[in-house]
């Protein structure tokens, strides 16, 4: 068996590769001079004249042969040659008069004639090409007849001159003066900033460091959300620093041969190293910080063993001024990844996304940037904008942005509050279609009550807590109810509502959150019984099964032992967990069925407006509760004692 990773390293020698290329380019010439046959000299007299094949029937006598060539294409060629005559006669006819001259001429006064086989037709070319062509049409027949010789040796050629496609990582030099932007370019973000910060102060202060004994390369990893800046934080330092950017993908490092990554990685660093200061910069490297040995190719952690050693530093003073910077989308906490890898980076920075405050001024910032007249900032609230925008990255707050510019191009408006709001629907919802659901009243009737649902047990621990309808309708999230049907979700109706930046839930707050999903499923229940229940469901029950199953089986917050049951490969542990999901989605639905018949009078009288105008906003729908406002209190005042009941044995079971 021929030791193929041999092969592959001798191939890494430019002297190899040249004289393969120059002998495999040889024997490509070579192949392509041998193909050609050698032509008959015999001069050829063209015509498209169908009466020299009708003589032809009182000159059978002097005929020396006549052959028929391409019979079934849309000219078939007659080749005529007579008894001591030195030229041919080809006669081009349509196909349609071949058939009747065939049968008319030939056939009828037995003149003898054949099919022109390929090797004929190989040695007498010319009798296919017409009168008017020439050189161009020789050249243009040669490179038909070789494209695919040609093309091998241009590939040969192209891969001796620049490598073989992918083995430099598309790398891409930047020098400072080309770098756009500037740390103050990036809103809020002061914790990161001040990170990089004294990253360049490492940089600049060397001297400073190595009295320390900090000698070592300071390479710099930086994790986080995509559309975060990492990238451009990168720029900007290399801006600052006033030294050269080196910027590649990690993950088109590999070429899909042995070494190829090696090789890339290699000439990068040669490549900075030649700059003396410089700045390497991998984005999307998370491939390479998957751990080794994962199978037996070994040569496929050639490339991280490469990195290892980059980072490692030379001894030599010449890569002292390169500095190497990855990013990726993952970090240690969230994908396994190689210990000795992360041991190379001193410097660690953890992206975030934005808060409240940081989402308001990247608003501001965007808007800004706008002609004056364009922007209504008198009927402009960022606050509300930045509080339904939570979890966006600054690159998708510009994007929604974007599409409010959009918007008021298309309709001729001026960007406002409620334009930004339809621009981050689009831009996170997508498409909604009123005609989708137009003609299904039934379902649209159904959809309205389950959206109505949701709302209702959204807000139902306020109403129960004797909050007036001013004090719930501050306190609920709720932006709009909707029967429109949104393609993108696979949904023909939705709730949406804006959010907080709290992370860390408590258990009521959770089983709220329960209740508001079951609140759907339980109005369905109501109006339609316990087998009218539609699969419209289906996403709010996984949802509610995923956050019970943290609940009970991860986070233990209905025992007295907290522990994490996933851990425990055991049955006993997969039976408790089940059961006790099973007690607590029992308990919480039954709450919320019970609930939510508080709520019927107020969802009937509702739902006929919803179903009329397709969507209602948050102004809306509490402008109808006002309307309803007695039969909404009568309601709650005739089971709230007993709902209260339900509350209170929850919380006694906690404690």
């Amino acid at each position: 068996m021929p030791n193929f990773a041999r092969l592959q390293i001798a191939f890494k020698n430019v002297y190899v590769r040249i004289v393969t290329a120059v002998l495999l380019g040889m024997l490509v010439g070579w192949g392509i001079y041998k193909a050609d046959v050698p032509q008959d000299p015999s001069p050829v007299v063209h015509s498209q004249n169908i009466s020299e094949i009708t003589e032809l029937a009182m000159q059978k006598d002097r005929l020396d042969y006549l052959l028929v060539a391409n019979p079934l294409s849309d000219t078939p060629r007659y080749i005529y040659k007579f008894k001591g005559a030195p030229q041919l006669h080809v006669v081009k006819v349509p196909s349609t008069s071949h058939l009747s001259l065939e049968r008319e001429v030939l056939l009828k006064n037995a003149i003898p004639y054949s099919i022109a086989k390929d090797d004929y037709l190989a040695s007498h070319k010319a009798v296919l090409q017409d009168e008017n062509e020439g050189f161009g049409t020789d050249v243009l027949s040669f490179l038909k007849r070789h494209a695919l010789d040609l093309t091998v040796l241009l590939v040969i050629l192209y891969a001796v001159k620049f490598g073989i496609p992918g083995m430099n990582g598309n790398a891409q030099l930047i020098s400072p003066d080309k770098l756009k932007g500037s740390m103050d370019d990036l809103i809020g973000m002061e914790d990161i900033k001040q990170e990089v910060l004294h990253l360049e102060d490492m940089i600049r202060n060397r001297e400073l460091y190595k009295e320390h004994n900090i000698d070592k390369p300071f390479n710099v990893m930086l994790t986080g959300p995509a559309g975060t800046g990492k990238t451009k934080l990168v720029g900007y330092l290399a801006k600052r620093l006033d030294i050269p950017l080196i910027q590649a993908s990690g993950s088109a490092l590999e070429s899909g041969y042995v070494g190829g990554g090696s090789k890339a990685l290699n000439a990068l660093y040669r490549k900075a190293a030649s700059r003396g200061r410089c700045i390497i910069f991998l984005d999307e490297a998370q491939s390479l910080f998957m751990p080794r040995g994962r199978s037996e190719k070994k040569w496929e952690d050639d490339t991280a063993n490469t990195l290892l050693g980059l980072l490692d530093g030379v001894k030599s003073d010449k890569g002292q001024g390169v500095i190497w910077v990855v990013a990726s989308n993952f970090d240690d906490a969230s994908t396994d990844m190689d210990e000795a890898m992360l041991r190379r980076f001193s410097v660690k920075i953890n992206f975030r996304l934005p808060n409240k405050a940081e989402r308001r001024e990247l608003l501001r910032s965007f808007l800004s940037r706008k002609k004056e007249g364009l922007v209504d900032y008198q009927d402009l609230d960022l606050d509300q904008v930045a509080e339904i925008t939570q979890n966006l990255s600054p690159a998708l707050l510009e994007s929604v942005v974007e599409r409010a510019s959009m918007l008021s191009i298309q309709e001729k408006v001026i960007i406002n509050t409620d334009l930004l709001f339809r621009a981050y629907e689009r831009a996170t919802i997508g498409l909604t279609d009123r005609a989708t659901t137009a003609e299904k009243h039934k379902q649209r009737e159904r959809i309205a009550v389950h959206e109505l649902g949701h709302f209702f047990m959204q807000i139902d621990p306020f109403l129960r807590a004797g909050m007036s309808l001013e004090e719930v309708k501050e306190k609920s999230h709720l932006l709009k109810i909707s029967t429109e049907a949104v393609s993108k979700i696979g949904a023909l109706g939705y709730v949406l509502q804006s959010g907080d930046d709290m992370s860390l839930r408590t258990l009521e707050e959770l089983e709220r959150d329960v209740i508001g999903l079951y609140g759907g499923v339980a109005a369905e229940e109501l109006f339609y019984g316990a087998r009218g229940i539609s699969v419209g469901s289906q996403n709010d029950i996984e949802k509610i099964t995923k956050m019970l199953n943290l609940m009970v089986g991860r986070l233990s917050m209905y025992s007295r032992a907290k522990i994490d049951y996933s851990q425990l490969q055991n049955d006993a542990s997969g039976e408790h967990t089940l059961r006790q999901v099973e007690e607590k989605s029992d308990e919480l639905y039954s709450y919320t069925l019970d609930a939510i018949r508080d709520y019927e009078k107020v969802i009937l009288a509702i739902k006929e407006t919803l179903l009329d105008q397709y969507v209602l906003s948050k102004d809306a729908v509490f402008a109808l509760l006002e309307e309803h406002k007695e039969a909404l209190l009568s309601g709650l005042k005739l089971q709230r004692h007993a709902s209260l009941k339900l509350c209170t044995e929850t919380d006694e079971a906690v404690a």
